[in-house]
């Protein structure tokens, strides 16, 4: 190879952003983990404070995802849907390539989004899901590469897509947990051919799968309505099964020492004590002013279900009768919420044989929970914060009002021995110190004033937030 030739492959390289395996590959990280175990962002930072670049982004609640020099959203501005490219040195706007929906995907006005899926990449292509079209590749210029077509996917009260994509041996996975044709997928990298296909339980999930790498193989593990399952990475061919999930598993499993661990809450438990749905009859009480039997878009403003009337009247005939609330309480009581340990080389259904260590107190709705050190921690709404001894499930702290109160959407991510928390409304981060035997509370960082529903990616110094409106980069000033 003459000396011209190869100075020009590493320009090249070099333009398009490819700088090895990427440090922030796809949602939460390295393997969904959340952590970036050699980063050092600063722990105070705010609107005033810390902030190394603002910069204005379209719509969407994906998660960031850094490769090289470059950070990708994807968005839906002006009834179009796209992925985004931006520079992580300034937080320019480097290229958008639209994916063409002849139609868009229902989804919920105020907590879901069409663009709520994060892109994968290995460095070399970034790849993005939209519920409205399928599966996009692109090189790191913007150009698409391949395009594997799916029909718009139809999800549970029209709420919206939320899965994102894995990439792991040039095989892109997709989880597509909706009410109509519901699989598994695994794509070829290289040229966007279907490799295979695994029908799924037909029902809307939101989590991201996890790759776990046992002796016997890679596995695909997804939680999902009813059951988590592991699959071949391979052949897709199922392994092993534990049954007892949330009725809408919102969260991703992580792994660590050998075992998986998942946490998942959801309403419908019949044995959650700490909440209830209530009975067409409460509904009734509270919001049916005309005395009709039924509960309208303007009642049910009185009533448990302000905000989320049209996902729940399922015949769209502007009244949510007995007949549906009743089909949806019947569908979100099959739901087991927990925090649970598996032991891996498990076959058939383990539910009974390789759970290590099984909780039902402190499970999130959204957030995903994280594996630091020794402990299992997670947070949910009111900044309640729990944390499990990873190996034994001995509690640690349960339900402890560490974090700043509020709602919490976005997952904890965690460096240089700290755990970062945002809240969903207002974008208020609380730090705390990982490991500690009570939440330790390092600093509640004044509001970003946006609502932040993505998760954070950590790089180096630097800690990369989306809000409803803006893009952020902190770092500390030097």
């Amino acid at each position: 190879m003459s000396r011209f030739f190869f100075s020009g492959l590493v320009a090249f390289a070099a333009s398009c952003g490819m700088a090895g395996e990427p440090e922030w590959p796809q949602f939460r990280g390295p393997n969904g983990s959340g952590i970036a175990a050699t980063a050092k962002p600063p722990v105070e930072f705010g609107p005033d404070k810390n902030v190394k670049w603002k910069v204005v982004v379209p719509p969407g609640a994906s998660s960031p995802v850094i490769a090289g020099d470059k950070l990708f959203l994807t968005a839906f501005d002006d009834g179009k849907l796209f992925t985004v490219a931006y520079s992580i040195a300034t937080g320019k706007e480097l290229w958008r390539s639209e994916a063409p929906a002849k139609k868009i995907e229902a989804f919920h006005k105020t907590e879901g989004s069409p663009a709520a899926s994060s892109v994968v990449t290995d460095g070399k292509i970034v790849v993005a899901y939209f519920g409205s079209c399928g599966v996009l590749a692109y090189d790191f210029a913007g150009k698409e590469l391949w395009k594997y077509e799916l029909p718009m996917a139809q999800t549970a009260a029209d709420f919206g897509t939320g899965v994102s994509p894995i990439l792991v041996d040039g095989i892109v996975i997709l989880q597509r947990d909706e009410m109509k044709e519901a699989k598994l997928i695994a794509i070829d990298a290289a040229d966007g051919s279907r490799k295979w296909e695994k029908k799924r339980p037909t029902s809307t999930s939101y989590g991201t799968p996890t790759v776990w790498d046992t002796e016997g193989g890679k596995q695909i593990v997804c939680a999902g309505y009813g059951k988590m399952v592991g699959y071949d990475l391979k052949t897709g061919d199922e392994k092993w099964s534990v049954m007892g999930m949330p009725s809408a598993c919102c969260t991703t499993a992580v792994v660590g020492d050998g075992m998986l661990y998942f946490s998942g809450w959801s309403p419908g438990d019949a044995e959650d004590k700490e909440f209830k749905l209530p009975a067409f009859d409460d509904l009734l009480n509270q919001g049916d002013a005309d005395k009709d039997g039924k509960i309208s878009l303007a009642e049910s403003e009185n009533t448990f279900l302000k905000g989320f009337f049209e996902s729940n009247d399922t015949d769209k005939d502007g009244f949510i009768t007995r007949a549906e609330w009743d089909a949806q309480m019947k569908f979100m009581s099959i739901g087991k919420n927990s925090a649970f340990a598996v032991k891996a080389g498990g076959k058939g259904d383990i539910t009974k044989t390789h759970i290590a260590w099984k909780k039902t107190k402190g499970m999130p709705y959204v957030p995903s929970a994280i594996l630091v050190g020794r402990q299992f921690f997670m947070v949910k709404d009111g900044g309640l914060c729990t944390a499990y001894d990873a190996k034994t499930g001995k509690d640690i702290y349960v339900q402890e009002r560490g974090a700043i109160q509020g709602r919490y959407y976005a997952s904890p991510v965690s460096a240089n021995g700290f755990i970062y928390i945002v809240t969903l409304d207002d974008g208020a981060f609380t730090v705390l110190k990982a490991g500690a035997d009570m939440p330790d509370v390092v600093v509640k960082n004044p509001k970003l004033g946006e609502k932040t529903a993505a998760t954070p990616a950590i790089v180096g110094d630097t800690l990369y937030v989306r809000t409803a409106k803006h893009l952020w980069a902190f770092a500390e000033k030097k």
